[in-house]
């Protein structure tokens, strides 16, 4: 059903006008229906007559500035909170689990006015939908009946870093996002963001904490797996891809669109000694090689296809100066120079900036030292902080500084309150408020979840991984992968032959026509399985606890290379290297047939390119060092810079 309808305001020179529109399916649980010139509409405040915010035929910036004149104080500040979605059981203190603590949700949104949510559970695709359909409930009862907006982490990778990424559960299971950058194709992976899209939206989750278009310009650097690695530009042209994919265009949010945050704005990849600053030793980013320009290079393709936020660096950037003037030694959280006048003002970014995790609150006592030794470093996001720059202030004063300095959203804290209090101590104006919460309703009122934020689990079920995305995502995790080195010609195999396996699962080979044998002496070729070496020096610290830190290169006693080197002294042996990071493949390129990096490919993916079935197409999206001495030698904030790599950015052969 379509109508046109002039409404003018008598007695005052306001006059709009609402276009053509078809009538929208509206699902309400608590809300009652209204009917106006043959149309339905949504009582969302149950006051028994159409408020323009309700009225789903006007402009999404009318409706908002309608809805922001009716909230309170209290209602706006609970907008600009970013929770975790409680949980019950044993990962409540992180909102994992598989079912919401609807009590404590209750209490956040009733009491707190918190309507956004990161989502932390797994599980069957139908319950997670069940229990994102239930927060919306208890939104939509009450007093404006706003609907929730609940977000995640990545879900459809393969790597689970509590913090930076979910477990894929039933999702469909694609390479990282260094893959993508591998394979270098940008249709590639617009169809991957219109693929997970989908299967957010089928689970009622509406924003994406992602991409990370981070440039990965210091090799040590343990977030490097979730970028589109070191090369500017390859960056830049899968990030407009990515976006474009989870928005379902490159002209803004619509009805099924998920919001995409590229993050981390900036610079975050130049971490000093390849430290990451979720943690304290690690809170500076550092350019002695003067190349912030190229951190900024990856967001202007994300600003290209009009992205729906950005999330701002934890890091304190060392060494960068803004039109002349040092940049103050803040995170980037709190810092107007990187937020007003660069986000906005230079690159006229308007849509929502989501602070990073944490940052207002305090880090003090294991947040800053980390446990003692022989304790399991735990974390409460009421009582772990990112405050990096700010230590010495208050929270409330953190809140003003960085309401101020252009944050819209405070990500996995409530504390509403805090942030009502420094408008009430005049730190932060009222009408700055209002601006956060316009922009972070339009994009609800955009996504059309005042009209139905509700989802069917039983279709669920059905969209999520389902088989052809399935398929999909494993032939895109064959196609990412890099031949670094064929030297023996082993490759492609034929089946029939006797192999040894480490760490690749038997049921596949032998299912492949393969013929599995105990030990590599009695085999005509080896498969061996290897992850990048790491060490992980702050054990005693959260994150560190999680991170891959340390050298790059692999190490006599290493259990990975020693299984290497004990198959390579009998028999042929291919080898494919998991590169969350850039390793140094010295000791392996000696003694390995052949060798195939990848980054994320399950066991039936890498058969499909052992046998030559699938092609390897993928170009390494960042250089592999000859040593740790090159490493130690280069800039951080430069990309592949190290003199004599062992494998250059773009190498990859083919056979």
């Amino acid at each position: 059903m379509k109508q046109f309808i002039a409404i003018c305001a008598i007695g005052s020179s306001i006059a709009f006008a609402v276009h053509a529109a078809e009538q929208p399916a509206l699902s309400a649980h608590a809300a009652k229906t209204l009917a106006s010139d043959g149309l339905s509409f949504k009582d969302l405040n149950r006051n028994g007559k159409l408020d323009p915010y309700e009225d789903w035929r006007l402009p999404a910036a009318e409706r908002a500035a309608d809805l922001v004149k009716q909230m309170t104080l209290e209602e706006k500040a609970g907008l600009m909170m970013h929770g975790t979605a409680p949980s019950v059981g044993a990962g409540a203190g992180m909102g994992v689990g598989s079912e919401y603590d609807l009590d404590r949700a209750r209490d956040m949104i009733d009491r707190r006015k918190v309507v956004t949510f990161i989502t932390r559970l797994g599980g069957d695709p139908a319950v997670l939908a069940g229990e994102n359909n239930k927060l919306q409930e208890i939104a939509e009862a009450g007093r404006l009946g706003i609907p929730a907006t609940i977000s995640t982490d990545p879900r459809n990778h393969f790597q689970f870093v509590l913090g930076a990424s979910v477990s894929s559960g039933g999702f469909s299971k694609w390479p990282e996002t260094l893959g993508f950058a591998a394979i270098g194709d940008a249709a590639l992976v617009r169809r991957f963001g219109d693929i997970a899209r989908q299967e957010y939206r089928a689970v009622g989750i509406q924003e994406a904490l992602s991409p990370q278009i981070d440039l990965a310009s210091e090799p040590r650097w343990p977030r490097i797996n979730g970028t589109f690695g070191e090369d500017a530009q390859i960056a830049k042209t899968m990030a407009e891809a990515y976006v474009a994919g989870f928005q379902n265009g490159e002209d803004g949010i619509k009805r099924d669109s998920v919001i995409a945050v590229a993050k981390h704005w900036v610079g975050y990849g130049a971490a000093k000694d390849g430290y990451d600053s979720h943690n304290a030793y690690g809170r500076h980013a550092t350019f002695p090689g003067n190349d912030f320009a190229e951190h900024l290079i990856p967001f202007e393709g994300a600003f290209k296809a009009k992205v729906g936020g950005v999330m701002p660096t934890y890091s304190i950037l060392d060494g960068v100066t803004i039109d002349g003037k040092p940049l103050e030694p803040v995170g980037a959280g709190y810092s107007k120079q990187l937020l007003t006048d660069l986000l906005r003002g230079h690159y006229g970014f308007d849509g929502v900036v989501l602070s990073d995790w944490l940052i207002s609150n305090d880090c003090k006592d294991v947040c800053l030292d980390g446990e003692k030794p022989g304790v399991k470093p735990t974390l409460n996001e009421e009582t772990f902080g990112m405050p990096w720059g700010v230590e010495d202030l208050s929270r409330v004063d953190r809140f003003a500084k960085a309401v101020n300095a252009g944050v819209d959203q405070f990500g996995g804290v409530t504390s509403s309150d805090l942030l009502v209090k420094a408008v009430k101590e005049k730190k932060i104006s009222e009408q700055r408020l209002d601006q956060s919460a316009t922009r972070i309703l339009i994009q609800k009122f955009e996504q059309g979840l005042f009209e139905n934020p509700y989802v069917d689990p039983q279709k669920a079920r059905a969209i999520v991984g389902n088989p052809t995305f399935a398929a999909e995502a494993t032939a895109a995790q064959a196609r990412a992968m890099v031949l670094l080195d064929n030297k023996a010609k082993l490759l492609p195999v034929k089946d029939g032959k006797k192999v040894f396996l480490y760490g690749v699962d038997p049921k596949v080979a032998s299912a492949r026509g393969f013929m599995v044998v105990a030990t590599a002496r009695e085999a005509d070729f080896a498969l061996v399985r290897l992850n990048a070496p790491y060490q992980q020096p702050h054990m005693n610290y959260f994150f560190g606890s999680r991170h891959q830190e340390g050298d790059l290169d692999f190490k006599d006693g290493n259990a990975d290379f020693e299984a290497f080197k004990s198959a390579a002294k009998e028999v042929p042996t291919i080898v494919t290297v998991y590169l969350a990071r850039p390793a140094i493949l010295t000791g392996i390129r000696d003694q390995a047939s052949a060798i195939l990096g990848n980054f994320g490919a399950s066991d039936e993916a890498l058969f499909d390119v052992i046998e030559g079935k699938q092609k390897a197409e993928g170009k390494l999206p960042f250089e592999l060092p000859s040593s740790m001495a090159e490493v130690l030698a280069q800039k951080p904030d430069v990309p592949h810079d190290t003199l004599h790599p062992l494998y250059p950015i773009g190498y990859g052969l083919a056979y």
